[in-house]
């Protein structure tokens, strides 16, 4: 194993592509992130220029390389995640016929209707591990196949957002099984697409990709893209992985019995799984891993880490302007005034459904709560609340892991709200399971990193890979204790749900 090569990760994120280099250990050598736009042409729809991502992937490469001093030709392999779901349509020139409709799009629940008419609900959790969901991609082509008939007649190749920034760097028409997993015509126990589904849907099989497994080659650098990169021809470019996959592969999470839940603006329990898991009832998602021969069962909560930023900007503008006056983290202040207040804040109870839900409620119609709001309550109250909500949700999210007998001994905490150490004490007492903290804070793309180290043959598996770069952190153990104070909250919360769910359909059809 080569150890003076080096790696590139990069992650397409929504609000930005980050790029890091690292050393054929895993150790990070140097970072950037690019931000871009977000357009959202009509209430409920989100597009963004794939154009942006490319440009942010140059800038990227060409700091991370400027900042660590390292030579382009000691690049071993570049390894690509990134935002699921996303629909980028091309033609067959290559050139982009509209802009990419985002995961977080809800303009195609109409379509998500027709396609559970035309195949059966039950048919399509089967094969794809997911009911039919406006975030994922079957339903945007569907959407775009219905409304834009003459852009749709012209396209000629479909990709996910990190699998355009592949095209851009080889040219090569290709994405791998566990980013395709989250498009809704992928045949999840085959890992092959769907000729049943892309034909009940009239799909042509020809537009889509072709797969690979997330460490296989998917092919190498182009000498134009080399002359726009900085790159060098040639340089192997690995399937890649979606970003939860990737994040998993980050976490070391990549054997049965091993977790990770990441707080973010969104949150999600990832457990890996020796064997396709469906839910029955769609509440979680069922994928393929980033590693071969393994599958995943994936939660996502919508607004996470989400609903703290949304209480901040909209309650806390004393610690907002306090933490300014310091250079101290407004979150930091926050966690403070949430230490002070007891479990259950003060009998108040957060739903964090501000933008709908997806686990385990794929409701788009439900929305936030604080339920037992009284006088007595103050910000910290409202801010311990929020916290509770979002960990009432990831334990709803990990019992329905539990009701399909997937094993989670180990738990790893990261994204934004394990900076949280408050935070990241409830989950534990709450889950009744240890946790760890990622040490790695880059995430996806660092796991992207780790994939191109396998393609390139630096490690012979992405378990070697994972085993290789291991740093373990800080572990929790949880309090049995604090965790039965928790379970009376707890159980009142899960039943808020169903007696408020006809309310919110009513609210729903409110029209303004």
């Amino acid at each position: 194993m080569s150890m003076d090569k080096l790696l590139l990760g990069i992650d397409v994120g929504t609000s930005g592509t980050k790029t890091v280099l690292c050393a054929g250990d895993g150790t990070l050598l140097s970072s950037k992130t690019v931000d871009y736009p977000l357009s959202q042409p009509q209430n409920g729809w989100a597009e963004q220029d794939p154009e942006d991502w490319w440009q942010a992937v140059l800038e990227g490469i060409r700091c991370v390389l400027k900042k660590s001093g390292g030579d382009p030709r000691r690049i071993a392999a570049v390894g690509l995640t990134g935002q699921m779901h996303g629909l980028i349509m091309l033609d067959r020139d290559g050139a982009v016929l509209r802009p990419a409709i985002l995961w977080c799009d809800q303009r195609t629940e109409r379509e998500c209707r027709r396609m559970e008419e035309l195949a059966g609900r039950e048919r399509i959790l089967e094969i794809t591990g997911s009911p039919a969901m406006t975030g994922f991609t079957a339903s945007k082509i569907l959407w775009v196949k219905e409304h834009e008939p003459a852009l749709y007649a012209r396209c000629a190749h479909i990709l996910l957002p990190k699998d355009y920034i592949r095209y851009r760097l080889t040219g090569e028409f290709a994405t791998d099984v566990s980013d395709a997993s989250g498009m809704q015509l992928l045949d999840i126990r085959t890992r092959r697409w769907s000729e049943e589904l892309l034909s009940i849907f009239d799909i042509d099989a020809s537009l889509l990709p072709a797969l690979y497994e997330s460490a296989q080659e998917s092919g190498r650098v182009s000498r134009k893209a080399a002359d726009e990169t900085g790159l060098v021809p040639g340089a192997i470019v690995a399937g890649g992985a979606a970003d939860n996959a990737a994040a998993a592969v980050s976490a070391g999470v990549v054997k049965e019995g091993k977790a990770f839940t990441t707080i973010g603006s969104s949150a999600v329990i990832y457990a890996i799984s020796d064997h396709v898991r469906v839910d029955p009832k769609g509440r979680v998602h069922g994928l393929c891993a980033a590693a071969p021969g393994k599958w995943s069962v994936m939660s996502c909560t919508q607004a996470a880490g989400l609903s703290l930023k949304w209480l901040r900007d909209t309650c806390c503008a004393p610690e907002t302007e306090q933490a300014q006056r310091e250079g101290v983290d407004v979150y930091t202040l926050m966690d403070r005034l949430a230490e002070k207040i007891p479990i259950g804040a003060g009998k108040l109870i957060y739903l964090p459904y501000l933008m709908g839900e997806r686990s385990p409620h794929p409701d788009p119609h439900c929305r936030g709560v604080f339920f037992g709001l009284s006088a007595m309550h103050t910000r910290a109250h409202l801010i311990r609340a929020v916290m509770e909500g979002v960990a009432f949700s990831q334990l709803s999210c990990l019992d329905v892991l539990r009701e399909l007998e997937l094993p989670v001994g180990e738990m790893t905490v990261c994204g934004g709200g394990a900076k949280s150490l408050l935070w990241r004490g409830m989950l534990t007492d709450l889950y009744g399971c240890p946790t760890d903290i990622s040490l790695s804070d880059q995430g996806a793309a660092w796991g992207a990193a780790l994939l191109a180290a396998v393609s390139a043959g630096l490690y012979q598996s992405v378990e070697q890979a994972v085993a290789a770069t291991a740093r373990p952190g800080h572990c929790l153990l949880p309090d049995r204790a604090r965790h039965a104070r928790y379970l009376p909250y707890y159980q009142l919360y899960l039943k808020l749900y169903d007696q408020l769910g006809g309310s919110f359909k009513a609210l729903a059809g409110i029209e303004e």
